[in-house]
């Protein structure tokens, strides 16, 4: 507490983890505080300075992470305490009127991820951070441009040359409700318990629906599959790879780097599972990352990274770099260490040759390089390789390991540099060179792999932005398959908890639905050889090209210079070649739809 008198800070009071609203009763003897990495609001006494009341605002008693409890509102009339939970969609609502003995009601629905609850001439005015839905981003971000022009909501743009980036895309609503009566408040309540796909019982049993053997759905049951291996890639969509798959939802429109480019990908779903319906919970590498390894991003880095990416201040937060961004429990690696799971980082959260976060410590590959465009993950492949066989010779393979290969991210058209398709391929042969080597290994039968994009903002696709590639490969993964059941990274965070024994991390894991339908009763060798893509892996920007010098010509000092048809038509026959140019693609819709 701070004196504003003397300017000097006069009482400490202890309260939970990230606090990030306070709130004075009308009285003036009681302050609220919500602490969104706790699903809870605290009640102290301002007499004593003492917490008197814990709020558990989560829909269950205990839940782990993943309410995000954020805001708080109080009506005068009625000492309702209205608290704004972000990640559950919802309003959480606790009668305080007697002190010391507060009780909730019930709870009221709204869009997705209120950041802001008020009470205002009898009516609840609440801020949805996020909107009401995603949408598909047919016009989304593209490497193959050297300029995009972004779209916002509210503003106009040249037809022809819009981005939908992900970051553009959400459209934040207000939402007016009257203060429900009691039989209102009771039907809305129902409506939040029905929309939410978190109960406590699937701690025990991960889904009703699974036969369970080799991925267990519930506790003391092993599974066959002793080593796991989780492949980290950077920011592709489903569209933009696999779309050329005619077993697959796809729309080829939007395929930049087909079978020519991502071979192994191809025969990575073609092979084992095909998955046309897996979304990552992320938007960006900031956030993504988080996610990948922890099933959730919390309210500080959820905040922070729009105006980091906007370039209005702050910092990137995710990966370790800020201990405030990071998830109140850890992420993977400490479910492992917490419950005796051996682990290993190759490039995941590790900055030079360190990592970024404390349970990584003796935990990584030292010579193993982080994020960096300049080394090609082939190269990153040989020195895991390298790793990897000294391991396995000492029969020390880790149960639990994390991969980086991230040049599919590429570097757009920087002239000098790896053109996007040589950076997509190069990054394509180092997972096929990966799988070869697993497959060939004598722990095979017991392995389990995992390869997933830490986000999708980097690409358009006709189903969601957030629509994404996802492979599974291993011993017991079922061959030639195409699973269209909807999948999440933490559906994907959750079966590889299920191999390995590890409880859920956050309520977003806890949830999501096992990826037990892509798994076999049975394992099964598979001589896997890595295709060479038909791209030039050495291929470097430069104006060697028609449309390269073209594009030179271009002047990028100023948004809306040059002619945007005659740019667009440099970019589409400068990757189509002869093939005529389409003209702009527009889209019918005005407003965002939800399936």
């Amino acid at each position: 507490m701070l004196n504003t008198d003397t300017k000097r800070w006069i009482n400490t009071i202890p309260v939970g983890d990230n606090p990030n609203e306070i709130l004075l009763s009308p009285s003036g003897d009681r302050l609220f505080v919500s602490n969104a990495n706790d699903n809870s609001v605290l009640v102290i006494d301002l007499r004593s300075k003492k917490v008197t009341e814990t709020l558990d605002a989560a829909l269950y008693p205990n839940s782990p992470a993943g309410s995000t409890s954020n805001s708080i509102a109080l009506d005068p009339k009625t000492s309702y305490l209205y608290i704004a939970n972000a990640d559950n969609n919802c309003i959480a609502v606790f009668d305080t009127k007697a002190p010391n003995q507060s009780t909730p009601i019930g709870f009221i629905p709204v869009g997705w991820y209120p950041t802001s609850v008020r009470v205002i001439n009898g009516q609840l005015w609440v801020a949805n951070g996020k909107g009401m839905a995603s949408k598909a981003n047919p016009f989304g971000p593209s490497p193959i441009r050297k300029r995009e022009e972004v779209i916002h909501h509210g503003f106009s743009t040249k037809p022809g040359n819009e981005v939908e980036y992900i970051g553009g895309l959400f459209k934040g609503t207000l939402s007016i409700i009257p203060i429900p009566s009691k039989s209102i408040l009771s039907y809305y309540t129902k409506a939040v318990y029905k929309n939410s796909p978190y109960h406590p019982s699937k701690f025990n049993n991960a889904d009703s629906l699974a036969s369970g053997y080799p991925i267990p759905m519930s506790d003391g049951v092993t599974s066959p599959i002793k080593y796991v291996f989780y492949v980290i890639k950077e920011n592709r969509t489903y569209d933009q790879v696999l779309a050329d798959l005619p077993q697959g939802r796809g729309d080829t429109s939007l395929l930049l780097f087909g079978r020519k480019v991502t071979p192994n990908q191809h025969h990575l779903a073609e092979q084992f599972v095909l998955l046309d319906n897996f979304y990552v919970n992320s938007e960006v590498s900031a956030d993504g990352h988080n996610w990948t390894m922890g099933g959730y991003a919390n309210d500080y880095l959820e905040k922070t990274w729009p105006s980091s990416y906007g370039g209005r201040g702050g910092t990137y937060g995710g990966e370790g770099e800020r201990v405030i961004a990071n998830n109140k429990d850890g992420f993977f690696w400490d479910n492992c260490s917490r419950y005796g799971i051996s682990f290993r980082s190759y490039g995941e959260f590790v900055s030079g040759d360190k990592p970024t976060i404390p349970v990584l410590e003796k935990n990584i590959c030292t010579y193993f390089p982080d994020y960096n465009l300049s080394i090609r993950d082939t190269t990153r492949f040989r020195m895991w390789e390298r790793d990897f066989d000294s391991l396995l010779a000492l029969n020390k393979v880790p149960q639990f390991n994390t991969v980086r290969f991230g040049n599919d991210h590429t570097e757009g058209l920087k002239l000098n540099r790896p053109t996007p398709f040589a950076h997509v391929a190069d990054n394509d042969l180092a997972v096929g060179m990966f799988i070869e080597k697993l497959a060939a290994s004598s722990i095979w039968n017991q392995t389990a792999i995992f390869i997933v994009e830490d986000d999708a903002q980097n690409g358009a696709d006709h189903i969601d932005a957030h629509r994404s590639t996802a492979y599974v490969a291993g011993g017991f993964v079922k061959r030639g398959y195409v699973d269209h059941t909807l999948y999440t990274t933490a559906s994907m965070l959750r079966t590889m908890e299920l191999i390995l024994g590890l409880p859920p991390l956050t309520q977003y894991d806890a949830s999501a639905t096992p990826m037990w339908r892509c798994f076999d009763k049975e394992s099964k060798a598979f001589p896997f050889k890595a295709f060479i893509p038909s791209v030039n892996l050495n291929e470097i920007n430069s104006g060697t090209t028609e449309w390269q010098k073209r594009s030179e010509k271009f002047d990028f000092t100023k948004e809306d210079i040059n002619d945007d048809v005659e740019f667009n038509r440099v970019l589409w026959h400068g990757i189509k070649g002869a093939r005529p140019y389409p003209g702009p693609r527009r889209s019918a819709f005005v407003m965002p739809l939800s399936e």
